[in-house]
C-alpha cells in the first residue's frame, strides 16, 4: 500500500514528517513503517482528533483495534512504529509523555527455513523457465529463471535483486554492485564465470528482444522499463513451489522465496566444512558478503541441517580420537 498525501492533515502531521526525515537520514528506507504512520494520521482525522493532546491512550487502543492483524508479528511491527514514534516526540518535548501503552503480543516460535538442495534448485528454475508469457507480462520465463539463479547462487535479498540495473553490473570485474539496500548499505558481490555466462546470455536475449537498454533500467523486468516488485517474485515462487516435489514435515511452514538467501548461507559452510576451514573465522566474510550489519545476523541463516551435523559431528569425532592419550605397548 501507498502512503496517502491527499489527506487532511493530523495534527501530528508535521512531527511524522520530521520523523521521517530524521530516520532517513541515518540510512534507514523507513517504507513499511511510513504506511502504518499514514494510516494512523488517517484515523486521527478521521476521528476528528484536532490537537496533539487529544491523541491519548484509549485512541491509540481503539486505532490498534481497528487494524484486524491476527499475526503478532504484524501487530508488533505497527506497535512498534507508533512507541518509536512518540520516543522520539518525548525526547524532542513536543509530547510530555507517551500515549501508547499497550502490550506486545506474544509471537509463535521462529519458523524455520526450508533449505532447498540442488536438486529442489533445477526443477524450479526448469519450471520457472517454462512460465508462460501469455499472462503478466513478457520474456517472464528467462527472467523468472535469471532471478532464481541469482538468488540460490549469491544470497541477495530479493529487494536487491529487484533494484538491480544494468550499470549494476560489471562486467570486466564480475561483480554486481549493490546499491543502498538495508541499512542504507552498499557492497560488491562477485559472481563467478558459471553465473556470469548465464547473465551475460540473459541480457543479450533481453537487448535482441526490447533493443538497447539505458544503463538505469532495471535488468530483470517482464514490462521494459519497470521494476518487478518483491510481493510478484515471492508470488511466482509460491506458484512454482508444487514442481519442487519437497515433504514439509508436520508443522513446518512451506518454503517462501526468501530460503533461497537461507540456502546460499548453509552450502557456503557446507563448503568450508568439506575443505577443512573453521567456519567461525570465515563468518564475517560471509556476513559482509550478504550486507549483514553483524555476524550474528548471519548466524540466524546457518541452519543446521542432517548433512551439515554429520560433517560437523565427523570433524568432532576426529579432534577428539587427535586429543585421546596414546596408550602404552
Amino acid at each position: 500500500m501507498r502512503p496517502d498525501r491527499n489527506h487532511a492533515a493530523s495534527p501530528l502531521a508535521p512531527h511524522i514528517e520530521r520523523f521521517l526525515e530524521h530516520k532517513r537520514a541515518l540510512g534507514r528506507r523507513y517504507l513499511s513503517e511510513e504506511v502504518g504512520l499514514r494510516l494512523f494520521e488517517r484515523y486521527l482525522v478521521e476521528q476528528q482528533i484536532r490537537t496533539i493532546q487529544g491523541v491519548t491512550c484509549d485512541v491509540i487502543n481503539a486505532f490498534l483495534a481497528s487494524r484486524p492483524r491476527p499475526r503478532p508479528r504484524s501487530f508488533n511491527a505497527l506497535l512498534g512504529v507508533l512507541r518509536v514514534l512518540f520516543r522520539w516526540l518525548v525526547l524532542r518535548g513536543i509530547v510530555v509523555r507517551s500515549p501508547v501503552q499497550a502490550r506486545s503480543r506474544r509471537g509463535q516460535r521462529r519458523r524455520t527455513p526450508v533449505i532447498l538442495g540442488p536438486d529442489h534448485v533445477r526443477q524450479l528454475l526448469l519450471a520457472a523457465g517454462q512460465l508462460s508469457d501469455k499472462f503478466g507480462g513478457d520474456f517472464r520465463g528467462p527472467t523468472y529463471r535469471a532471478i532464481f539463479s541469482v538468488l540460490y547462487t549469491l544470497g541477495l535479498r530479493v529487494g536487491e535483486v529487484c533494484r538491480l540495473c544494468f550499470d549494476d553490473i560489471d562486467w570486466v570485474r564480475q561483480l554486481l554492485v549493490i546499491r543502498e539496500s538495508k541499512f542504507g548499505k552498499s557492497r560488491l558481490v562477485p559472481f563467478g564465470p558459471r553465473l556470469g555466462r548465464m547473465l551475460k546470455s540473459y541480457v543479450e536475449a533481453r537487448r535482441r528482444r526490447h533493443g538497447l537498454p539505458p544503463g538505469s533500467a532495471p535488468v530483470f523486468s517482464v514490462v521494459p522499463g519497470h521494476p518487478l516488485r518483491r510481493q510478484t517474485i515471492g508470488r511466482v515462487f509460491r506458484q512454482l513451489r508444487p514442481c519442487l516435489g519437497i515433504d514439509i514435515p508436520t508443522g513446518w511452514s512451506p518454503p517462501r522465496v526468501h530460503d533461497l538467501r537461507h540456502a546460499f548461507a548453509v552450502r557456503t559452510l557446507l563448503r568450508w566444512y568439506r575443505a577443512g576451514i573453521d567456519p567461525s573465522r570465515r563468518l564475517l566474510h560471509l556476513s559482509t558478503f550478504m550486507g549483514h550489519a553483524e555476524p550474528e545476523s548471519t548466524a540466524v541463516y546457518l541452519t543446521i541441517t542432517s548433512e551439515l551435523l554429520g560433517i560437523a559431528g565427523a570433524r568432532f569425532e576426529r579432534l577428539a580420537e587427535s586429543l585421546l592419550p596414546v596408550e602404552a605397548p
